[in-house]
């Protein structure tokens, strides 16, 4: 089934202490554009989203949106810086020696100098971070991919009462075309008549405008392609590959083929139904924008 290019989803789970929030929306766009905003700390897994991202969708405008509360996976780390200790060491004992002062030179007096000891953040593992990133995003692109198909539902629902009215429509047209043939024939006879009165009318002649005009008017080429272009788009309805562009395609060759119509036709009715034609190719057009 066919897939709106429109969605929204979300997503939230606690993988290794961090407790990660996606979400994913869309809008319709030619083709696709992902943009990801994240903490920049974690920037290093936005290639692997980005790539999440295209093999989930394939045209839109997509925003995908990723916080992550780390508080409770924050390890501290403290180190010593060797070499300042040991400076401070040597001239606290070059102070005791020169002043004959007493008092022991202890850990937790060197502890208390400025920058003997540090506290940074654990390095974090980029593989595992990376890993329950997109397991998140995995789980919102479904929720969001959910929300996409029944969209798509409502769309392939109205696509198909539209491609029935224009089938409707197409046998309207097959059935008026005929008819204004006859209806020239006759009033060809008529005018032939009014003109020559009591001469003999060529039947033969008659006969012979009469299979030029038809020839002319004919659009049962015409007719054919658009049953033809109308069996394709019901097709391209049920698939679950994504359809928008060739959707789209052909439903500028229907929009063609009911020009043509109008411009063969000389007849206020079939001008009329053609006109009614135009109008729902032009709601499928609209339609048609919207689909993946």
């Amino acid at each position: 089934m066919i897939k709106s290019m429109t969605g929204y989803g979300r997503a939230r789970q606690t993988w290794n202490q961090r407790d990660i929030t996606v979400e994913v929306r869309s809008v319709n766009n030619r083709y696709l554009d992902c943009t990801v905003k994240m903490p920049r700390i974690y920037t290093f897994a936005e290639d692997a989203i980005r790539s999440r991202v295209q093999k989930a969708i394939s045209r839109g405008k997509v925003d995908v949106y990723i916080s992550v509360d780390a508080t409770a996976a924050d390890t501290a780390v403290v180190s010593v810086n060797q070499g300042l200790a040991a400076g401070y060491f040597r001239a606290l004992k070059e102070l005791q020696d020169t002043f004959h002062l007493e008092g022991e030179l202890s850990s937790a007096v060197l502890a208390k100098f400025p920058d003997v000891l540090s506290v940074t953040k654990a390095d974090e593992d980029m593989e595992t971070v990376t890993e329950d990133l997109c397991a998140v995003l995995d789980e919102a692109l479904g929720s969001y991919n959910a929300m996409r198909a029944t969209e798509g539902e409502k769309l392939a629902a109205d696509i198909g009462g539209r491609l029935a009215n224009i089938e409707a429509l197409t046998a309207q047209v097959e059935e008026r075309s005929p008819q204004t043939v006859a209806e020239y024939r006759q009033k060809l006879t008529a005018r032939m008549q009014e003109v020559l009165q009591n001469t003999n009318i060529d039947e033969q002649r008659i006969l012979t405008e009469a299979a030029i005009y038809a020839d002319k008017i004919a659009v049962d080429e015409e007719t054919v392609r658009l049953r033809s272009h109308v069996s394709q788009l019901r097709g391209m309805l049920l698939s679950n590959e994504p359809m928008g562009r060739k959707m789209d395609f052909l439903i500028q060759e229907v929009n063609r083929e009911s020009n043509t119509i109008g411009s063969k036709c000389n007849d206020i009715t079939i001008a009329q139904v053609v006109v009614s034609l135009k109008a729902e190719v032009e709601k499928i057009r609209e339609q048609v924008q919207n689909i993946e």
